[in-house]
């Protein structure tokens, strides 16, 4: 959102301060034209829902016409996505942006690969699972929350989006997922039910490579082999 804010104050040449374009983007100044919001706390920012793309600003916007913009977008976008099986997890919408904004932080562009991390965090999202108990444990969710890549004592911290002290989702997205992430979490890979761990390195050719384990031991060992 911040990142946002701030290219709305440059490409509207301070018309809309970011200040402004911050406050505007609640979910209470939305929640009722807007039905994908649902179950979405009022108070809570709209991070997840201005869905990226390439807009064109006119003179006269304003910081809720341009959030407008932004929420019509991911209407349009999401309209065909069936969120039936996040639903039968017992998520909302709200819920599922959250996953997928935390998907889209830890996977690469494969589509496989996305669908495999999601079929991972919905594992590990069960708190009745024997590997994990319902922690995420994404470094990811503290780097949105400190703002820079995370130390082991951060991670742990027992702070609101520290998904290591805390179990389940943390309290919102952590951005603002593409539409191929939010297809993962609609669909995950149907064949990855008891896979609870991954860890991704960037090999010699400088691809990114990814490594999936069922249970600590082998991901201890992957961690030894790749890391």
């Amino acid at each position: 959102l911040s990142d946002i804010a701030t290219a709305v104050e440059q490409a509207t040449e301070g018309s809309v301060t970011a200040a402004d374009f911050t406050a505007q983007a609640t979910v209470a100044n939305y929640a009722a034209d807007y039905d994908f919001l649902s179950g979405a706390p009022e108070n809570a920012t709209l991070e997840g829902f201005l869905f990226p793309k390439t807009y064109d600003l006119r003179d006269g916007d304003t910081a809720d016409s341009i959030i407008r913009m932004m929420l019509d977008q991911f209407r349009t976008e999401t309209a065909s996505l069936d969120w039936s099986y996040p639903e039968s997890q017992g998520l909302s919408i709200y819920d599922a942006v959250n996953l997928a904004s935390i998907v889209e932080k830890e996977s690469s562009g494969d589509e496989q690969i996305r669908s495999q991390v999601a079929a991972v965090f919905y594992n590990r999202l069960s708190p009745d699972n024997q590997e994990t108990y319902g922690y995420l444990q994404s470094d990811a969710t503290t780097a949105f929350e400190v703002g820079h890549d995370p130390s082991g004592d951060e991670v742990q911290a027992d702070t609101p989006y520290s998904t290591y002290a805390n179990p389940g989702l943390p309290p919102t997205p952590i951005c603002s997922p593409s539409i191929d992430c939010l297809q993962a979490v609609c669909a995950p890979a149907s064949d990855y039910g008891d896979y609870y761990y991954f860890i991704f390195w960037t090999n010699d050719a400088g691809e990114t490579e990814y490594a999936f384990s069922k249970t600590y031991d082998e991901h201890q060992a992957a961690i030894a082999e790749h890391l």
